[in-house]
């Protein structure tokens, strides 16, 4: 499989100039272009998770933008592809916006057999941020790094467990790439979200789970649970002392869910353009990448062109391996 590095570092580098190019106070950038609609930003998943927390943080600093006001709305189901949907069917004047992991916007069209829109008709805005997944493992796992794990898992193909946040989810692919990387075989154990798997993990009940490193974090700083690795090109601040998996010689083991804003076919590029800037100068300010920063994230800030392109190579990317591991949904 073909390494995402130059399309993470190509990411890092454009979000670095997104934020020197948003520096400037908020209130500055609203005089060039105040939106007279209310802005709604439609959160496909459930409230009080990473998907939902960030939006929140920067629709609070981007009100002097929008005078009408901004809201964001919970539109829950279907891998996200409820929330999408009505997105998807909304007025393209910019007023109402997908802010989502990548499922409705990446994902789920490789998975499902049918959608109720086309995911690849979206007019990309900009990145809000990526989150690396780590490996986490249950503390029963006779393995404490990556070298003595892969090696137990080859010693016992088919025995090891490993839970997700369901078919389909980032966690459920990331394993895959794991397995088809190292040539091992573990079970899949399907939860309902996070919470459900992480409780588990801890408790011996399944074996692995590549979670987000927002989650998974305290429970290794408690001993609860052995982080092995990170999925990304570098180290997490949030746990620097974990090695990448490139450090430990698996340089494509490299997966981030990255949340992003799209907005309905049709919307204008100049529309797109000004709502990124809108974003960029909020992810700029201070406060906010550190509300981010405690959330494991790095904030994004790309251009609607550069957004596009890297939603695209992510797509590409899940697509193999959901080709590969032959995963569907109905």
């Amino acid at each position: 499989m073909n390494s995402p590095r130059f399309t993470r570092r190509a990411l890092a580098a454009a979000s670095i100039a997104a934020g020197l190019c948003a520096a400037l106070p908020l209130s500055a950038v609203a005089q060039s272009g105040e939106s007279p609609k209310l802005l709604r930003l439609v959160v496909p998943f459930p409230a009080g998770g990473t998907a939902d927390v960030l939006p929140r943080v920067l629709a609070e600093k981007m009100r002097d933008a929008y005078p009408a006001g901004i809201v964001v709305e919970n539109r829950t189901g279907a891998g996200g592809n409820i929330g999408g949907e009505f997105v998807a069917r909304a007025d393209a004047d910019g007023s109402t916006l997908l802010v989502s992991p990548p499922g409705p916007i990446a994902i789920n069209h490789h998975l499902y057999k049918t959608m109720p829109f086309d995911p690849t008709k979206w007019v990309p805005v900009t990145v809000v941020a990526t989150v690396p997944n780590v490996l986490g493992v249950s503390n029963r796992v006779p393995a404490n790094n990556l070298a003595e794990f892969i090696a137990y898992l080859k010693a016992n193909p088919d025995k090891v467990t490993y839970a997700s946040q369901g078919n389909g989810s980032t966690s459920h692919l990331t394993a895959n790439l794991f397995m088809q990387i190292t040539g091992t075989r573990m079970v899949h154990i399907p939860y309902r979200g996070t919470a459900p798997a992480l409780t588990d993990l801890v408790g011996g009940q399944v074996d692995v789970f590549f979670d987000n490193i927002a989650s998974s974090a305290q429970y290794h700083q408690s001993k609860r649970i052995k982080v092995l690795a990170v999925a990304d090109e570098r180290r997490s601040k949030a746990l620097p002392e974990v090695p990448t998996f490139a450090e430990l010689k698996l340089p494509d083991m490299q997966a981030v869910t990255f949340f992003s804003v799209v907005a309905p076919a049709g919307t204008p590029e100049a529309v797109a353009v000004q709502i990124q800037k809108h974003f960029a100068a909020a992810m700029a300010l201070p406060d906010v990448r550190e509300k981010f920063a405690a959330q494991g994230a790095e904030p994004g800030g790309q251009t609607p062109k550069q957004t596009g392109a890297f939603i695209k190579a992510e797509s590409d990317k899940w697509a193999r391996v959901i080709k590969s591991a032959n995963v569907t949904l109905e």
